[in-house]
């Protein structure tokens, strides 16, 4: 009959809206209040769900957390960073990479909040994420053209480098507008830091190892 085919639809619908509410309440609360705030009763009081469906649905904070973690709002995905049409050539595949996964940062509060709190406690959520983030980048590691993979350079110790270099800056600027004479609580200051970017791959890339 039409009615028993409609009334689990429905029920579907209403319980991955649940779950979406409860995995958003987990965000909010981190970028407002940090790690200290995560708890099963927080959580619950933030979405304005009873806190048994975090466990019908979740298992526990554990599940709860490691979810969230591996939603790819958190961090970037290996397409995000990637973009439509990698570029071909080492040196600009290199720089466009990095650019989009430090533009991805900037546009996620609460990733940013994440890494904050990582710098200062030891967390389940900051295990959780340090895997999701390390598969990530074995993903897009191995999602990169022969050509770059070939190279002499070690792309993963560049990459870390690099990487948490921004990252930094990245927390700084929460807090201060300059750094090294930089104004990283601008636009201005981080398009600057994305033409040294560009101009670190491309002599990285280029030149023989012997004059790096």
């Amino acid at each position: 009959m039409p009615g028993r085919t409609r009334k689990p639809q429905v029920h579907a619908r209403d319980a991955q809206a649940t779950r979406s509410r409860i995995l958003d309440a987990v965000g909010r609360l981190l970028v407002r209040e940090g790690f200290s705030s995560l708890g099963v009763n927080a959580v619950a009081r933030e979405a304005g769900v009873d806190k048994v469906l975090i466990y019908r649905y979740f298992g526990g904070m554990d599940q709860l957390l490691e979810e969230w973690g591996n939603a790819s709002d958190f961090w970037p995905t290996v397409k995000e960073v990637l973009g439509p049409e990698p570029e071909q050539e080492p040196a600009d595949l290199a720089s466009g990479l990095l650019k989009r996964h430090l533009r991805a940062l900037r546009a996620r509060p609460h990733t940013l909040e994440v890494l904050a709190w990582e710098n200062v406690t030891r967390h389940p959520l900051t295990i959780i994420l340090d895997r999701v983030r390390e598969a990530r980048s074995e993903q897009l590691l191995a999602a990169l053209p022969a050509k770059v993979k070939e190279t002499e350079l070690d792309l993963s110790a560049f990459s870390a480098l690099l990487g948490a270099g921004m990252q930094y800056l990245l927390l700084r600027s929460r807090t201060v507008d300059v750094f090294n004479g930089i104004p990283i609580g601008t636009p201005d200051g981080w398009e600057r830091l994305e033409r040294a970017v560009d101009e670190l791959c491309v002599r990285v890339f280029t030149m023989p190892p012997s004059e790096r």
